[in-house]
């Protein structure tokens, strides 16, 4: 019995392509590089958990100790609230000790980016003699306790007659080793010899250089040292305690005079807590969109 054979395809006619894959679901999305139901819950359950010491701040904050100490605990905030930030405002200067942290988170917030993006440039970018030595001396800095600087430190400023003035807790702190590692790590991956070379062959300085070309290279870098140098700065306490007194406290100097007694007061000690986070949460407020989308910018550029 004959077979018949199966059809030859035509000489000039390419045979036809074959069928795309279908589109696998991964496990929690909907599609492919999609967040889905499990994402979402993932988030939510971080959220809260990080929002929720803030959160109990604010619900001990508005209440009394008696109305703490119970038994269940209460989960919503008081009308209490107002009366315990006037005690707290009473008891320390939470006002002017605001407005000092303020002035010198900001003051060490602004240099240290600004010299720490200088000498990570010049770490990561330049030649000169001794740059090694340099920089293994400026790592070498982060493994030192910053307690044994104390003593010596105290006699400087106390020399320089600086005992409870600002520029005591500002200026041993314009800059930090952290700062300069990160910078010149971040510059050595992200900024081209190209650029640098296209700048030179223009006639541009090495200050003119850093100024067009370096910053906006490094700004999304620059914008995380920020967010990172106010955070640590808003939040001392050890050097301010010792440089400063009570008469002219920061933020933390003040919230440790507050609930004084046999028996702290835990609300107004919350109470006061809250108004010295509220500054720092209304700044990333305004600026957290910039900052986050600063970083993302130069990941997509890298």
């Amino acid at each position: 019995m004959a077979t018949l054979a199966p059809p030859v395809p035509d000489a000039g006619r390419s045979p036809s392509p074959a069928a795309p894959p279908p589109r696998r679901r991964h496990r929690g999305g909907s599609k492919a590089g999609k967040p889905g139901p499990v994402t979402y819950t993932l988030l939510t359950l971080v959220a809260l958990v990080s929002i929720f010491p803030l959160y109990w701040t604010l619900v001990a904050g508005s209440h009394t100790n008696a109305e703490i100490a119970a038994t269940p605990p209460p989960f919503l905030p008081n009308a209490s609230l107002f009366d315990n930030f006037q005690a707290a405002l009473e008891q320390a200067p939470i006002g002017k000790a605001i407005l000092n942290s303020v002035l010198v988170a900001g003051s060490i917030t602004v240099g240290t980016v600004l010299f720490c993006t200088l000498a990570g440039f010049a770490f990561a970018k330049l030649q000169f003699r001794g740059k090694g030595l340099l920089l293994g001396l400026v790592i070498g800095t982060m493994m030192v306790p910053t307690q044994l600087a104390v003593i010596p430190l105290f006699m400087m400023i106390a020399e320089l007659q600086w005992v409870n003035q600002l520029q005591a807790v500002i200026l041993p702190t314009l800059v930090s080793a952290f700062g300069v590692f990160f910078m010149r790590q971040y510059l050595i991956s992200a900024l081209p010899n190209e650029l640098l070379e296209a700048g030179r062959v223009d006639g541009a300085s090495t200050f003119r250089i850093f100024w067009s070309i370096v910053v906006p290279v490094a700004r999304p870098a620059m914008a995380v040292l920020a967010m990172l140098t106010f955070l640590t700065a808003w939040n001392e306490f050890f050097w301010p305690l010792i440089a400063l007194t009570t008469a002219n406290p920061t933020v933390q100097v003040a919230l440790a005079g507050l609930g004084s007694g046999y028996v702290p007061q835990r609300s107004v000690i919350m109470a006061g807590t809250l108004l010295g986070t509220l500054p720092v949460l209304i700044v990333f407020t305004i600026l957290g969109k910039q900052i986050v989308g600063g970083i993302m910018q130069g990941a997509v550029k890298g």
